[in-house]
Protein backbone atom coordinates (compact mmCIF):
# COMPACT_ATOMS: atom_id res chain seq x y z
CA UNK A 1 0.00 0.00 0.00
CA UNK A 2 1.45 3.39 -0.98
CA UNK A 3 2.57 5.42 2.00
CA UNK A 4 0.21 7.90 3.60
CA UNK A 5 0.87 11.61 3.74
CA UNK A 6 0.78 13.66 6.91
CA UNK A 7 3.34 12.97 9.62
CA UNK A 8 2.53 11.13 12.78
CA UNK A 9 4.24 11.68 16.14
CA UNK A 10 5.46 8.67 18.07
CA UNK A 11 3.49 7.81 21.18
CA UNK A 12 5.11 8.86 24.44
CA UNK A 13 6.97 12.05 25.14
CA UNK A 14 10.15 10.18 26.01
CA UNK A 15 10.58 8.85 22.47
CA UNK A 16 9.67 12.02 20.55
CA UNK A 17 13.22 13.02 19.67
CA UNK A 18 14.26 9.58 18.56
CA UNK A 19 11.08 9.06 16.54
CA UNK A 20 11.61 12.35 14.76
CA UNK A 21 15.14 11.33 13.85
CA UNK A 22 13.91 7.99 12.55
CA UNK A 23 11.19 9.62 10.51
CA UNK A 24 13.67 12.02 8.96
CA UNK A 25 16.20 9.30 8.24
CA UNK A 26 13.70 7.02 6.52
CA UNK A 27 11.42 9.70 5.04
CA UNK A 28 8.52 7.65 6.38
CA UNK A 29 5.10 9.26 6.01
CA UNK A 30 1.87 9.12 8.03
CA UNK A 31 -0.16 6.14 9.26
CA UNK A 32 -3.59 4.73 8.56
CA UNK A 33 -6.34 6.56 10.34
CA UNK A 34 -9.19 4.04 10.41
CA UNK A 35 -9.45 0.68 12.10
CA UNK A 36 -11.69 -1.07 9.60
CA UNK A 37 -10.57 0.61 6.40
CA UNK A 38 -7.24 1.99 5.22
CA UNK A 39 -7.03 5.63 4.03
CA UNK A 40 -6.04 6.87 0.58
CA UNK A 41 -2.60 6.32 -0.94
CA UNK A 42 0.01 8.39 -2.71
CA UNK A 43 0.18 7.93 -6.45
CA UNK A 44 3.26 10.11 -6.70
CA UNK A 45 5.32 7.80 -4.51
CA UNK A 46 4.75 4.64 -6.56
CA UNK A 47 6.95 3.73 -9.54
CA UNK A 48 5.24 2.61 -12.69
CA UNK A 49 3.99 -0.94 -13.22
CA UNK A 50 7.04 -1.68 -15.28
CA UNK A 51 9.51 -0.62 -12.63
CA UNK A 52 12.79 -2.43 -12.63
CA UNK A 53 12.81 -5.67 -10.73
CA UNK A 54 9.03 -6.13 -10.62
CA UNK A 55 7.70 -9.33 -12.17
CA UNK A 56 4.14 -9.31 -10.81
CA UNK A 57 1.28 -6.89 -10.28
CA UNK A 58 1.25 -5.43 -6.79
CA UNK A 59 -0.52 -7.67 -4.27
CA UNK A 60 -2.25 -4.75 -2.61
CA UNK A 61 -2.92 -2.47 -5.56
CA UNK A 62 -0.36 -0.12 -3.90
CA UNK A 63 -2.90 0.86 -1.24
CA UNK A 64 -1.83 2.71 1.95
CA UNK A 65 -0.03 1.01 4.82
CA UNK A 66 0.97 1.67 8.44
CA UNK A 67 4.22 3.62 8.59
CA UNK A 68 5.01 3.36 12.31
CA UNK A 69 8.61 2.26 12.82
CA UNK A 70 10.03 -0.04 15.49
CA UNK A 71 11.31 1.69 18.65
CA UNK A 72 14.94 2.73 18.52
CA UNK A 73 17.54 2.47 21.26
CA UNK A 74 20.13 5.06 22.08
CA UNK A 75 20.58 8.57 23.54
CA UNK A 76 17.31 10.28 24.35
CA UNK A 77 15.42 7.05 25.16
CA UNK A 78 14.27 6.22 28.68
CA UNK A 79 14.49 2.47 28.01
CA UNK A 80 16.29 0.30 30.56
CA UNK A 81 19.76 -0.49 29.28
CA UNK A 82 18.98 -4.22 28.95
CA UNK A 83 15.63 -3.86 27.19
CA UNK A 84 15.24 -6.02 24.07
CA UNK A 85 12.17 -6.72 21.94
CA UNK A 86 11.79 -10.12 23.57
CA UNK A 87 11.75 -8.86 27.17
CA UNK A 88 8.99 -6.37 27.45
CA UNK A 89 8.75 -4.05 24.46
CA UNK A 90 5.07 -3.66 23.63
CA UNK A 91 5.89 -3.19 19.96
CA UNK A 92 7.51 -6.65 19.78
CA UNK A 93 4.38 -8.39 21.00
CA UNK A 94 2.46 -10.34 18.32
CA UNK A 95 -1.07 -11.69 19.00
CA UNK A 96 -1.01 -15.44 19.67
CA UNK A 97 -3.19 -16.58 16.76
CA UNK A 98 -1.44 -14.26 14.31
CA UNK A 99 2.00 -15.45 15.42
CA UNK A 100 0.84 -19.07 15.08
CA UNK A 101 -0.34 -18.37 11.51
CA UNK A 102 3.01 -16.80 10.54
CA UNK A 103 4.95 -19.76 11.94
CA UNK A 104 2.69 -22.37 10.34
CA UNK A 105 3.03 -20.64 6.97
CA UNK A 106 6.81 -20.77 7.33
CA UNK A 107 6.69 -24.52 8.14
CA UNK A 108 4.31 -25.28 5.27
CA UNK A 109 6.46 -23.45 2.73
CA UNK A 110 9.64 -25.05 4.08
CA UNK A 111 8.12 -28.40 3.13
CA UNK A 112 6.57 -27.42 -0.23
CA UNK A 113 9.23 -24.94 -1.42
CA UNK A 114 12.46 -25.46 0.56
CA UNK A 115 14.51 -23.32 -1.83
CA UNK A 116 12.59 -20.17 -0.91
CA UNK A 117 13.40 -20.20 2.83
CA UNK A 118 10.74 -17.66 3.77
CA UNK A 119 11.09 -16.64 7.46
CA UNK A 120 8.02 -16.05 9.60
CA UNK A 121 9.58 -12.75 10.75
CA UNK A 122 9.20 -11.41 7.19
CA UNK A 123 5.51 -12.36 7.16
CA UNK A 124 5.17 -10.65 10.54
CA UNK A 125 6.81 -7.48 9.20
CA UNK A 126 4.39 -7.34 6.27
CA UNK A 127 1.42 -8.19 8.48
CA UNK A 128 2.45 -5.37 10.83
CA UNK A 129 2.54 -2.66 8.16
CA UNK A 130 -0.52 -3.95 6.29
CA UNK A 131 -3.02 -4.38 9.11
CA UNK A 132 -1.25 -4.07 12.46
CA UNK A 133 -1.42 -7.88 12.81
CA UNK A 134 -5.13 -8.13 11.96
CA UNK A 135 -6.07 -5.10 14.08
CA UNK A 136 -4.12 -6.34 17.06
CA UNK A 137 -5.35 -9.93 16.83
CA UNK A 138 -9.09 -9.28 16.69
CA UNK A 139 -10.01 -12.69 15.28
CA UNK A 140 -12.54 -15.45 15.89
CA UNK A 141 -11.61 -18.97 16.96
CA UNK A 142 -10.85 -19.96 13.35
CA UNK A 143 -8.49 -17.02 12.79
CA UNK A 144 -10.95 -14.95 10.75
CA UNK A 145 -11.60 -11.23 11.28
CA UNK A 146 -15.16 -10.55 12.54
CA UNK A 147 -15.49 -7.83 9.88
CA UNK A 148 -13.40 -7.39 6.73
CA UNK A 149 -10.28 -5.22 6.79
CA UNK A 150 -10.71 -3.17 3.62
CA UNK A 151 -8.36 -0.82 1.80
CA UNK A 152 -9.65 2.23 -0.07
CA UNK A 153 -11.75 2.01 -3.21
CA UNK A 154 -9.25 1.61 -6.06
CA UNK A 155 -10.98 4.04 -8.39
CA UNK A 156 -7.90 5.91 -9.65
CA UNK A 157 -8.30 8.88 -7.31
CA UNK A 158 -4.80 9.17 -5.86
CA UNK A 159 -3.93 5.50 -6.40
CA UNK A 160 -4.53 2.55 -8.73
CA UNK A 161 -7.68 2.29 -10.84
CA UNK A 162 -8.83 -1.35 -10.74
CA UNK A 163 -12.33 -2.14 -11.93
CA UNK A 164 -14.22 -4.86 -10.09
CA UNK A 165 -12.90 -8.38 -10.77
CA UNK A 166 -14.81 -10.44 -8.18
CA UNK A 167 -18.39 -9.21 -8.36
CA UNK A 168 -17.93 -7.81 -4.87
CA UNK A 169 -17.47 -11.33 -3.47
CA UNK A 170 -14.42 -10.44 -1.38
CA UNK A 171 -14.63 -6.66 -0.93
CA UNK A 172 -18.37 -5.95 -1.20
CA UNK A 173 -17.77 -3.48 -4.05
CA UNK A 174 -19.17 -4.31 -7.50
CA UNK A 175 -17.62 -1.24 -9.19
CA UNK A 176 -13.97 -1.26 -8.11
CA UNK A 177 -11.62 -3.58 -6.25
CA UNK A 178 -10.27 -3.00 -2.73
CA UNK A 179 -7.48 -4.68 -0.80
CA UNK A 180 -8.91 -7.22 1.64
CA UNK A 181 -7.86 -8.97 4.85
CA UNK A 182 -4.94 -9.03 7.28
CA UNK A 183 -2.39 -9.26 4.44
CA UNK A 184 -4.33 -6.88 2.13
CA UNK A 185 -4.78 -8.85 -1.10
CA UNK A 186 -6.69 -7.30 -3.98
CA UNK A 187 -9.29 -9.79 -5.29
CA UNK A 188 -7.61 -10.53 -8.63
CA UNK A 189 -4.32 -11.38 -6.88
CA UNK A 190 -6.12 -13.49 -4.27
CA UNK A 191 -7.82 -15.44 -7.05
CA UNK A 192 -4.35 -16.57 -8.22
CA UNK A 193 -2.45 -16.81 -4.93
CA UNK A 194 -5.13 -17.56 -2.31
CA UNK A 195 -4.33 -20.61 -0.18
CA UNK A 196 -6.12 -22.75 2.40
CA UNK A 197 -3.82 -22.37 5.39
CA UNK A 198 -6.08 -23.84 8.09
CA UNK A 199 -7.37 -26.87 6.17
CA UNK A 200 -11.07 -25.96 6.24
CA UNK A 201 -11.45 -26.36 2.45
CA UNK A 202 -11.81 -22.61 1.87
CA UNK A 203 -9.48 -19.85 0.66
CA UNK A 204 -10.56 -16.81 2.69
CA UNK A 205 -8.50 -13.58 2.50
CA UNK A 206 -10.02 -12.55 5.85
CA UNK A 207 -8.52 -15.60 7.56
CA UNK A 208 -5.02 -15.01 8.94
CA UNK A 209 -3.90 -18.63 8.30
CA UNK A 210 -5.03 -18.51 4.65
CA UNK A 211 -3.67 -14.98 4.13
CA UNK A 212 -0.26 -15.67 5.72
CA UNK A 213 0.29 -18.80 3.60
CA UNK A 214 -0.82 -16.93 0.46
CA UNK A 215 1.56 -14.05 1.24
CA UNK A 216 4.45 -16.45 1.71
CA UNK A 217 3.62 -18.25 -1.54
CA UNK A 218 3.57 -14.93 -3.39
CA UNK A 219 6.91 -13.86 -1.91
CA UNK A 220 8.41 -17.18 -3.10
CA UNK A 221 7.28 -16.69 -6.72
CA UNK A 222 9.79 -16.87 -9.59
CA UNK A 223 11.93 -19.45 -7.76
CA UNK A 224 13.19 -16.83 -5.29
CA UNK A 225 15.62 -17.52 -2.46
CA UNK A 226 14.74 -15.00 0.25
CA UNK A 227 18.15 -15.34 1.88
CA UNK A 228 19.49 -13.53 -1.21
CA UNK A 229 19.12 -9.77 -0.72
CA UNK A 230 18.07 -9.04 -4.31
CA UNK A 231 15.34 -11.70 -4.21
CA UNK A 232 14.17 -10.44 -0.80
CA UNK A 233 13.86 -6.85 -2.02
CA UNK A 234 12.08 -7.87 -5.22
CA UNK A 235 9.61 -9.95 -3.23
CA UNK A 236 8.74 -7.06 -0.88
CA UNK A 237 8.48 -4.56 -3.74
CA UNK A 238 6.17 -7.00 -5.51
CA UNK A 239 3.86 -6.58 -2.54
CA UNK A 240 3.89 -2.79 -2.83
CA UNK A 241 5.95 -0.79 -5.34
CA UNK A 242 7.39 1.75 -2.94
CA UNK A 243 10.93 2.26 -1.67
CA UNK A 244 9.48 3.70 1.57
CA UNK A 245 7.41 0.53 1.92
CA UNK A 246 10.53 -1.60 1.38
CA UNK A 247 12.46 0.29 4.06
CA UNK A 248 9.57 0.13 6.53
CA UNK A 249 9.13 -3.64 6.11
CA UNK A 250 12.88 -4.26 6.38
CA UNK A 251 13.02 -2.28 9.66
CA UNK A 252 10.24 -4.43 11.18
CA UNK A 253 11.80 -7.60 9.75
CA UNK A 254 15.13 -6.81 11.42
CA UNK A 255 13.31 -5.86 14.62
CA UNK A 256 11.39 -9.15 14.85
CA UNK A 257 14.51 -11.18 14.03
CA UNK A 258 16.10 -9.75 17.19
CA UNK A 259 13.21 -11.06 19.25
CA UNK A 260 9.44 -11.11 19.50
CA UNK A 261 7.01 -12.50 22.02
CA UNK A 262 3.43 -13.75 22.06
CA UNK A 263 0.64 -11.64 23.55
CA UNK A 264 -3.06 -12.53 23.96
CA UNK A 265 -5.33 -11.90 20.98
CA UNK A 266 -6.98 -8.49 21.14
CA UNK A 267 -4.78 -7.25 23.98
CA UNK A 268 -3.10 -4.60 21.83
CA UNK A 269 -4.75 -1.39 20.64
CA UNK A 270 -6.01 -1.52 17.09
CA UNK A 271 -3.88 0.54 14.68
CA UNK A 272 -4.83 4.18 14.66
CA UNK A 273 -6.95 3.94 17.84
CA UNK A 274 -6.20 6.23 20.88
CA UNK A 275 -4.17 4.61 23.64
CA UNK A 276 -5.16 6.88 26.55
CA UNK A 277 -4.00 10.27 27.74
CA UNK A 278 -0.74 9.34 29.36
CA UNK A 279 1.35 11.84 27.47
CA UNK A 280 0.28 10.67 24.04
CA UNK A 281 -0.30 12.86 21.03
CA UNK A 282 -3.26 12.10 18.77
CA UNK A 283 -2.37 11.31 15.17
CA UNK A 284 -3.28 14.04 12.66
CA UNK A 285 -5.77 13.12 9.95
CA UNK A 286 -4.08 11.97 6.73
CA UNK A 287 -3.86 14.44 3.88
CA UNK A 288 -4.82 13.32 0.36
CA UNK A 289 -1.77 13.20 -1.91
CA UNK A 290 -1.30 16.43 -3.83
CA UNK A 291 -3.43 18.52 -1.47
CA UNK A 292 -1.55 21.72 -0.48
CA UNK A 293 -1.09 22.32 3.20
CA UNK A 294 -3.31 25.08 4.57
CA UNK A 295 -1.57 28.40 5.00
CA UNK A 296 -1.14 29.62 8.59
CA UNK A 297 -3.77 32.08 9.68
CA UNK A 298 -2.46 35.64 9.82
CA UNK A 299 -3.11 37.40 13.13
CA UNK A 300 -5.74 40.09 12.81
CA UNK A 301 -5.02 43.72 13.45
CA UNK A 302 -5.75 44.89 17.02
CA UNK A 303 -9.03 46.72 17.41
CA UNK A 304 -8.53 50.38 18.06
CA UNK A 305 -10.03 51.71 21.31
CA UNK A 306 -13.36 53.39 20.78
CA UNK A 307 -13.42 57.10 20.94
CA UNK A 308 -15.74 58.56 23.59
CA UNK A 309 -19.02 59.70 22.18
CA UNK A 310 -18.64 58.18 18.70
CA UNK A 311 -21.31 55.54 19.41
CA UNK A 312 -18.99 52.58 18.87
CA UNK A 313 -18.72 49.69 21.28
CA UNK A 314 -15.63 49.11 23.36
CA UNK A 315 -15.77 45.37 22.53
CA UNK A 316 -13.88 44.06 19.48
CA UNK A 317 -15.97 42.71 16.63
CA UNK A 318 -15.86 38.91 16.69
CA UNK A 319 -14.52 37.23 13.50
CA UNK A 320 -17.17 35.84 11.18
CA UNK A 321 -17.90 32.16 11.63
CA UNK A 322 -18.13 29.69 8.78
CA UNK A 323 -21.60 28.14 8.61
CA UNK A 324 -21.62 24.33 8.78
CA UNK A 325 -21.97 22.60 5.42
CA UNK A 326 -25.52 21.81 4.49
CA UNK A 327 -24.62 18.84 2.27
CA UNK A 328 -23.07 15.83 4.02
CA UNK A 329 -19.91 14.40 2.43
CA UNK A 330 -20.55 11.59 -0.04
CA UNK A 331 -20.33 8.11 1.41
CA UNK A 332 -20.02 4.74 -0.23
CA UNK A 333 -23.42 3.05 -0.09
CA UNK A 334 -23.45 -0.31 1.66
CA UNK A 335 -23.41 -3.25 -0.72
CA UNK A 336 -26.77 -4.77 -1.48
CA UNK A 337 -27.39 -8.46 -0.89
CA UNK A 338 -28.00 -10.21 -4.22
CA UNK A 339 -30.72 -12.79 -4.72
CA UNK A 340 -29.51 -16.29 -3.78
CA UNK A 341 -28.49 -18.90 -6.32
CA UNK A 342 -30.87 -21.79 -6.88
CA UNK A 343 -29.19 -23.98 -9.52
CA UNK A 344 -25.91 -24.88 -11.22
CA UNK A 345 -25.15 -25.18 -14.94
CA UNK A 346 -22.19 -27.18 -16.32
CA UNK A 347 -19.96 -25.01 -18.52
CA UNK A 348 -17.71 -27.83 -19.71
CA UNK A 349 -17.41 -28.90 -23.36
CA UNK A 350 -17.45 -32.61 -22.56
CA UNK A 351 -15.86 -35.19 -20.32
CA UNK A 352 -12.71 -34.03 -18.55
CA UNK A 353 -9.73 -36.10 -19.67
CA UNK A 354 -5.96 -36.21 -19.23
CA UNK A 355 -3.20 -38.82 -19.43
CA UNK A 356 -1.94 -40.16 -16.11
CA UNK A 357 0.51 -37.84 -14.39
CA UNK A 358 -0.43 -34.79 -16.47
CA UNK A 359 -2.49 -31.63 -15.96
CA UNK A 360 -6.05 -31.58 -17.32
CA UNK A 361 -6.38 -29.07 -20.16
CA UNK A 362 -9.83 -28.02 -18.97
CA UNK A 363 -10.78 -26.79 -15.50
CA UNK A 364 -14.13 -27.86 -14.01
CA UNK A 365 -16.47 -24.87 -14.28
CA UNK A 366 -20.12 -24.21 -13.43
CA UNK A 367 -22.38 -21.18 -13.41
CA UNK A 368 -24.61 -20.43 -10.44
CA UNK A 369 -27.98 -18.99 -11.44
CA UNK A 370 -30.85 -17.38 -9.56
CA UNK A 371 -34.47 -18.41 -9.92
CA UNK A 372 -34.82 -15.99 -12.88
CA UNK A 373 -31.86 -17.78 -14.59
CA UNK A 374 -29.62 -14.73 -14.22
CA UNK A 375 -26.04 -15.19 -12.95
CA UNK A 376 -25.67 -15.29 -9.16
CA UNK A 377 -22.58 -13.51 -7.81
CA UNK A 378 -20.97 -14.34 -4.44
CA UNK A 379 -22.40 -17.87 -4.39
CA UNK A 380 -20.28 -20.57 -2.74
CA UNK A 381 -19.63 -23.72 -4.80
CA UNK A 382 -17.79 -26.71 -3.36
CA UNK A 383 -15.95 -29.01 -5.80
CA UNK A 384 -15.24 -32.57 -4.58
CA UNK A 385 -13.22 -35.27 -6.40
CA UNK A 386 -14.30 -38.93 -6.27
CA UNK A 387 -12.73 -41.99 -7.89
CA UNK A 388 -9.68 -44.25 -7.55
CA UNK A 389 -7.34 -42.52 -10.00
CA UNK A 390 -5.37 -40.48 -7.45
CA UNK A 391 -6.35 -37.23 -9.18
CA UNK A 392 -6.19 -34.02 -7.10
CA UNK A 393 -6.68 -30.33 -7.54
CA UNK A 394 -3.53 -28.25 -7.93
CA UNK A 395 -1.99 -28.05 -4.48
CA UNK A 396 -2.99 -31.60 -3.48
CA UNK A 397 -6.54 -31.03 -2.18
CA UNK A 398 -9.53 -33.15 -3.22
CA UNK A 399 -12.12 -30.63 -2.00
CA UNK A 400 -12.11 -26.86 -2.69
CA UNK A 401 -14.68 -24.09 -2.29
CA UNK A 402 -14.91 -21.30 -4.87
CA UNK A 403 -16.94 -18.06 -4.79
CA UNK A 404 -18.66 -17.05 -8.02
CA UNK A 405 -17.85 -13.73 -9.70
CA UNK A 406 -20.26 -11.24 -11.24
CA UNK A 407 -20.91 -13.60 -14.16
CA UNK A 408 -21.92 -16.37 -11.75
CA UNK A 409 -19.02 -18.58 -12.85
CA UNK A 410 -17.07 -20.73 -10.42
CA UNK A 411 -13.93 -22.42 -11.76
CA UNK A 412 -12.15 -25.07 -9.75
CA UNK A 413 -8.34 -25.09 -9.64
CA UNK A 414 -6.56 -27.12 -12.32
CA UNK A 415 -6.80 -30.90 -12.04
CA UNK A 416 -3.64 -33.03 -11.83
CA UNK A 417 -4.25 -36.57 -13.10
CA UNK A 418 -3.16 -39.37 -10.79
CA UNK A 419 -1.06 -42.32 -11.86
CA UNK A 420 -3.92 -44.81 -12.23
CA UNK A 421 -6.07 -44.66 -15.38
CA UNK A 422 -9.83 -44.81 -14.83
CA UNK A 423 -13.02 -42.80 -14.38
CA UNK A 424 -13.53 -39.96 -11.92
CA UNK A 425 -16.28 -37.51 -10.97
CA UNK A 426 -16.03 -33.86 -9.96
CA UNK A 427 -19.08 -33.11 -7.81
CA UNK A 428 -20.10 -29.43 -7.70
CA UNK A 429 -22.34 -28.53 -4.74
CA UNK A 430 -24.08 -25.17 -4.27
CA UNK A 431 -23.73 -24.21 -0.61
CA UNK A 432 -26.18 -22.22 1.48
CA UNK A 433 -29.37 -23.66 -0.06
CA UNK A 434 -32.24 -25.33 1.80
CA UNK A 435 -32.47 -28.09 -0.82
CA UNK A 436 -29.27 -29.84 -2.01
CA UNK A 437 -28.09 -28.60 -5.41
CA UNK A 438 -25.40 -30.87 -6.87
CA UNK A 439 -23.95 -31.37 -10.34
CA UNK A 440 -21.70 -34.30 -11.30
CA UNK A 441 -18.99 -33.63 -13.90
CA UNK A 442 -17.53 -36.81 -15.40
CA UNK A 443 -13.85 -37.21 -16.10
CA UNK A 444 -11.27 -39.80 -17.08
CA UNK A 445 -7.58 -40.46 -16.53
CA UNK A 446 -6.17 -42.17 -19.62
CA UNK A 447 -2.97 -44.17 -20.03
CA UNK A 448 0.24 -42.18 -19.66
CA UNK A 449 1.81 -40.99 -22.90
CA UNK A 450 5.20 -40.24 -24.40
CA UNK A 451 6.03 -37.67 -27.04
CA UNK A 452 9.46 -38.99 -27.96
CA UNK A 453 10.97 -42.45 -28.39
CA UNK A 454 14.62 -43.13 -29.21
CA UNK A 455 16.84 -46.19 -29.48
CA UNK A 456 19.72 -46.16 -27.02
CA UNK A 457 22.36 -47.51 -29.47
CA UNK A 458 22.96 -47.54 -33.22
CA UNK A 459 24.16 -51.11 -33.78
CA UNK A 460 23.05 -52.48 -37.18
CA UNK A 461 20.32 -55.07 -36.77
CA UNK A 462 21.50 -57.96 -38.97
CA UNK A 463 21.01 -61.69 -38.44
CA UNK A 464 21.36 -64.94 -40.40
CA UNK A 465 18.21 -66.85 -41.25
CA UNK A 466 17.20 -69.38 -38.59
CA UNK A 467 19.24 -67.60 -35.86
CA UNK A 468 18.67 -64.97 -33.15
CA UNK A 469 19.60 -61.28 -33.37
CA UNK A 470 22.53 -60.42 -31.12
CA UNK A 471 21.52 -58.39 -28.05
CA UNK A 472 18.12 -56.98 -27.21
CA UNK A 473 16.74 -53.74 -28.60
CA UNK A 474 16.53 -50.99 -25.95
CA UNK A 475 14.60 -47.72 -26.26
CA UNK A 476 13.77 -44.77 -24.00
CA UNK A 477 10.45 -42.88 -23.90
CA UNK A 478 10.19 -39.27 -22.69
CA UNK A 479 7.45 -36.67 -22.23
CA UNK A 480 8.33 -32.98 -22.27
CA UNK A 481 11.97 -33.93 -21.91
CA UNK A 482 11.38 -36.06 -18.79
CA UNK A 483 11.31 -39.84 -18.45
CA UNK A 484 7.86 -41.28 -19.23
CA UNK A 485 7.18 -44.30 -16.98
CA UNK A 486 4.24 -46.67 -17.38
CA UNK A 487 3.70 -45.84 -21.06
CA UNK A 488 2.25 -48.60 -23.24
CA UNK A 489 4.09 -49.37 -26.49
CA UNK A 490 3.36 -51.74 -29.39
CA UNK A 491 6.19 -53.43 -31.32
CA UNK A 492 5.29 -54.82 -34.77
CA UNK A 493 7.45 -56.64 -37.37
CA UNK A 494 6.49 -55.37 -40.85
CA UNK A 495 7.31 -56.86 -44.24
CA UNK A 496 9.57 -54.95 -46.63
CA UNK A 497 11.85 -51.95 -46.20
CA UNK A 498 9.45 -49.49 -47.82
CA UNK A 499 6.37 -48.02 -46.01
CA UNK A 500 4.50 -48.72 -49.25
CA UNK A 501 4.80 -52.40 -48.35
CA UNK A 502 2.12 -51.83 -45.70
CA UNK A 503 1.76 -51.45 -41.93
CA UNK A 504 0.32 -54.86 -41.16
CA UNK A 505 2.32 -57.41 -39.24
CA UNK A 506 4.40 -59.68 -41.47
CA UNK A 507 3.45 -63.37 -41.72
CA UNK A 508 7.07 -64.47 -42.01
CA UNK A 509 10.57 -63.23 -41.12
CA UNK A 510 11.75 -62.04 -37.66
CA UNK A 511 9.53 -62.86 -34.68
CA UNK A 512 9.28 -62.68 -30.86
CA UNK A 513 8.44 -65.52 -28.48
CA UNK A 514 5.70 -64.97 -25.89
CA UNK A 515 6.19 -66.45 -22.40
CA UNK A 516 4.67 -69.88 -21.74
CA UNK A 517 5.25 -73.62 -21.64
CA UNK A 518 3.94 -74.35 -25.12
CA UNK A 519 6.33 -75.33 -27.93
CA UNK A 520 8.24 -72.43 -29.48
CA UNK A 521 6.34 -72.86 -32.75
CA UNK A 522 3.09 -72.01 -30.93
CA UNK A 523 4.51 -68.99 -29.12
CA UNK A 524 5.76 -67.05 -32.16
CA UNK A 525 4.35 -63.53 -32.58
CA UNK A 526 5.23 -60.54 -34.72
CA UNK A 527 3.21 -58.06 -32.65
CA UNK A 528 3.34 -57.50 -28.90
CA UNK A 529 2.56 -54.82 -26.28
CA UNK A 530 5.05 -53.64 -23.64
CA UNK A 531 5.20 -50.94 -20.94
CA UNK A 532 8.07 -48.60 -20.08
CA UNK A 533 9.68 -49.02 -16.67
CA UNK A 534 10.03 -46.41 -13.91
CA UNK A 535 12.78 -44.65 -15.88
CA UNK A 536 10.92 -44.69 -19.18
CA UNK A 537 13.04 -47.52 -20.59
CA UNK A 538 11.69 -50.17 -22.95
CA UNK A 539 13.62 -53.43 -23.43
CA UNK A 540 12.25 -55.68 -26.18
CA UNK A 541 12.44 -59.49 -25.95
CA UNK A 542 14.94 -61.40 -28.07
CA UNK A 543 14.21 -61.24 -31.79
CA UNK A 544 14.48 -64.54 -33.69
CA UNK A 545 14.33 -65.36 -37.42
CA UNK A 546 12.82 -68.11 -39.51
CA UNK A 547 14.21 -69.28 -42.86
CA UNK A 548 12.99 -66.21 -44.77
CA UNK A 549 15.67 -63.76 -45.84
CA UNK A 550 15.31 -60.13 -46.82
CA UNK A 551 14.77 -56.70 -45.30
CA UNK A 552 12.04 -56.08 -42.75
CA UNK A 553 10.93 -53.19 -40.51
CA UNK A 554 10.33 -53.11 -36.75
CA UNK A 555 7.85 -50.39 -35.85
CA UNK A 556 7.53 -49.36 -32.15
CA UNK A 557 4.82 -46.84 -31.21
CA UNK A 558 3.83 -45.53 -27.77
CA UNK A 559 0.63 -44.09 -26.40
CA UNK A 560 0.84 -40.46 -27.35
CA UNK A 561 2.17 -41.10 -30.86
CA UNK A 562 5.92 -41.43 -30.38
CA UNK A 563 7.25 -43.78 -33.11
CA UNK A 564 10.55 -45.47 -33.99
CA UNK A 565 11.03 -47.59 -37.14
CA UNK A 566 14.11 -49.83 -37.25
CA UNK A 567 15.45 -51.79 -40.25
CA UNK A 568 15.97 -55.55 -39.82
CA UNK A 569 18.15 -57.50 -42.28
CA UNK A 570 18.03 -61.29 -42.51
CA UNK A 571 20.82 -62.86 -44.59
CA UNK A 572 21.53 -66.37 -45.88
CA UNK A 573 23.38 -68.59 -43.45
CA UNK A 574 27.16 -68.43 -43.80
Amino acid sequence: MAALFGRRMRRGAASTAVAAAAMAALSASGAPSAVGEQPAASAAERPSAGASGQEDPSVTGDSPYHTDLPPLKGPGRNDPPDETPATGSAESGIPATVLDAYRKAEASLAASNPRCRVPWELLAAIGKVESGHARGGRLDTNGTTPSPILGPVLNGVGFANISDTDGGAYDGDTLHDRAVGPMQFIPQTWESWGRDGNGDGRRDPNNIYDAALAAGSYLCAHDRDLTVERDLHQAILGYNRSQEYLRTVLHWYDYYRKGAHEVPDGSQPAPGAPTGNGGTTPSPAPVRPGTPSPSPTKPGKPTKPAKPGDGSSSKPTPPPTTPPPTTPPPTTPPPTTPAPATRLVDLGDGALSAPAGERFAERPAVRAERADKKPAAQAKVRFTLTGETGTTFEGGATTVTVTTKADGVAKAPALLAGGKPGALTVKATLLGTTEPVTLGLRGEVTAPRADKLVRTDETELTCEAGATFEGRIALTATRDGEAAPGVAATATVLAGADPADGEKAADQGPYFLTPGDEPAEDRRTRELTLTTDAKGNLLLPELHTDDTTGTFRLRVETTGGAVVVLELKVTDPA
